[in-house]
């Protein structure tokens, strides 16, 4: 019964946000327009619900060939890929906000498991790939309110000479697979309001202590990075 209504929900509440948004964003299309390489919107196929594939929307904030660039997949802070707008609307999670249409179309919700791409889904370990997307994977999620600084970490990880990719693989995917879990074990109306308010908050009041406040039974996990 839940599922219905937060279907419902989430189709009336992105179509409501998108048009009232659409006024606000119009100035940053027209910058993305005549800065960077001139495109607005990037998209990426990632893994949904059921493992269904389908192509993500975002704004563009990157080089258009940055997957092919030095760096890859990994992402990091001041990474020379990103474009003169790109910084900002990443940092303020705007680039986010091109998911209201996933989400009107039904490939996302507002709360739910982060969709990442084929080839970090099969980083996963094997346990979490079975699970994870049992779900409709969200715009925010347990996974991406306690990842808010990925890319400061991985930034870090970097910096340090470690090899980024593996510590995704033996660190981050694992830890994040834990966090899902947790996620579906208490999966319910309140758990996704506690998850939606707690990620407004965190991007005025950016805090790692935040998410723990409204989930105290959450996994924790300590990254040692130096």
């Amino acid at each position: 019964m839940y599922k219905y209504f937060k279907r419902v929900s989430d189709f009336t509440l992105a179509l409501i946000s998108t048009t009232v948004l659409l006024i606000f964003l119009l100035p940053v299309i027209a910058g993305l327009l005549l800065t960077g390489e001139g495109h607005v919107f990037y998209f990426q196929e990632r893994v949904g619900k059921n493992k269904k594939r389908f192509q993500i929307w975002k704004f563009a904030t990157m080089l258009k060939d940055s997957v092919n660039m030095k760096g890859g997949l990994i992402t990091t802070k001041n990474d020379p890929r990103i474009t003169p707008m790109g910084g900002f609307l990443r940092k303020s999670k705007i680039n986010e906000l091109p998911q209201l249409i996933n989400i009107i179309k039904g490939d996302m919700s507002f709360v739910g498991p982060r969709p990442v791409m084929p080839k970090s889904f099969e980083v996963y370990p094997k346990e979490t790939q079975s699970f994870i997307y049992n779900e409709t994977p969200g715009l925010t999620g347990m996974g991406s309110l306690i990842f808010s600084d990925e890319e400061e970490l991985i930034t870090k990880v970097k910096e340090t000479g470690k090899d980024t990719w593996e510590f995704y693989q033996k660190e981050i995917y694992p830890f994040k697979g834990e966090l899902e879990k947790f996620y579906q074990e208490s999966f319910g109306l309140l758990t996704d309001l506690k998850i939606f308010i707690a990620t407004a908050i965190k991007v005025i009041f950016p805090s790692k202590k935040l998410p723990y406040y409204f989930f105290p039974k959450a996994p924790r996990k300590e990254f040692k990075v130096g």
